[in-house]
């Protein structure tokens, strides 16, 4: 099993939940812990939210993630370049997710309460909770309960609650949140959860419109990154994490995984270099894990991948150089001249 079949009713665990429709279209659940952090801003235009019940204290929250997750990867890499590796306290679950879902081991703990399985966590915040018990989770100890589920939403509190403890980057700049909003936006539907239409699709008529949807999206992002050094802008933004936590896993997982294999992102003029330089940006690097990546998509989805085979390949290297920094844009100096060390 292991397709995400799984999840929480009513405070018990259940292995029957479906996520393909009749048409079968890939379905995704919604998220259920909606709580911003105190000064979030949600969105472009948005008055700064209000919640004193969780104050953007250092030392206060825990980020559960898996480093293979896109989703949990996009919280990872806003903590990290947001210099709050010291202020919020972060662990790994096992990267394979079997009937159990989420699991912890010896090798990577729960050092909160030492449990066993994630969805431990989730009944602790809830104990008649219903739902799927996902990644990212923003944990606060003070009241031992889940702030947030929703990886936009946690990355956002971090880019904006956070900005007194952090190191002075802005990746949600005032000038351009709209943009970076509608970006988000429409990244989303086509390209990070494309793929897993595609991936997950039952249907050759749901197959052929994620895919067509997906490389059509790529193709016009190509195009707009060809002279550009980012989405949006001169700089560096949440936008940008948004697309990267789906093109650095594309080549090794996506392409053959879910038959994404139209094309490769390696053989793209400009989406490439792209990804490359973002690889590249002090403190990136540090939480993109290939092989936690290749373990989970392999490991886990027996229904694409029966024999639970780990391929070698490809042999890309994201480390070999770019052209990027000839574009208009640079990274923000404050990593330039030193990004906080990653867990």
């Amino acid at each position: 099993m292991s397709e995400g079949r799984n999840m929480l009713v009513d405070g018990e665990w259940r292995v029957d939940f479906k996520q393909t429709d009749e048409d079968g279209e890939f379905q995704r659940s919604e998220t259920s812990f909606r709580d911003w952090i105190d000064g979030a801003v949600p969105e472009a235009g948005a008055e700064p939210v209000s919640n004193p019940e969780f104050e953007p204290e250092s030392g206060r929250y825990h980020l559960y993630i898996c480093r293979a997750c896109p989703w949990a990867h996009r919280a990872a890499m806003s903590r990290q370049l947001n210099g709050l590796a010291d202020h919020v306290s972060i662990s790994l679950t096992q990267p394979e997710r079997y009937d159990d879902g989420w699991e912890f081991s010896e090798a990577y703990p729960d050092p909160l309460y030492g449990a066993e399985f994630l969805r431990e966590v989730y009944l602790r915040a809830a104990e008649d909770y219903t739902g799927r018990v996902t990644v990212p989770v923003l944990w606060d100890t003070e009241t031992e309960t889940i702030v947030n589920n929703e990886s936009e939403e946690i990355m956002r509190s971090f880019d904006t609650a956070f900005s007194e403890l952090g190191n002075g980057v802005d990746l949600y700049p005032a000038e351009h949140r709209q943009e970076i909003d509608d970006t988000i936006a429409d990244v989303y539907p086509s390209i990070n959860n494309g793929v897993y239409r595609a991936g997950f699709a039952t249907t050759q008529d749901a197959y052929d419109e994620a895919v067509d949807e997906l490389f059509d999206a790529l193709d016009r992002y190509d195009d707009h990154l060809a002279e550009r050094r980012y989405l949006v802008g001169d700089q560096l933004t949440e936008a940008d994490l948004a697309l990267f936590a789906t093109l650095v896993r594309f080549d090794h997982v996506y392409h053959t995984h879910f038959r994404c294999n139209r094309r490769a992102i390696h053989e793209y003029d400009n989406l490439w270099g792209y990804t490359k330089d973002l690889y590249q940006t002090p403190g990136i690097a540090e939480t993109v894990n290939m092989d936690h990546i290749t373990r989970h998509y392999y490991g886990s989805h027996t229904s694409l991948n029966p024999k639970r085979l780990v391929p070698t390949g490809p042999d890309i290297d994201f480390e070999e150089p770019h052209d990027r920094d000839a574009l208009p844009g640079e990274p923000p100096a404050e990593l330039v001249e030193g990004a906080a060390s990653a867990d």
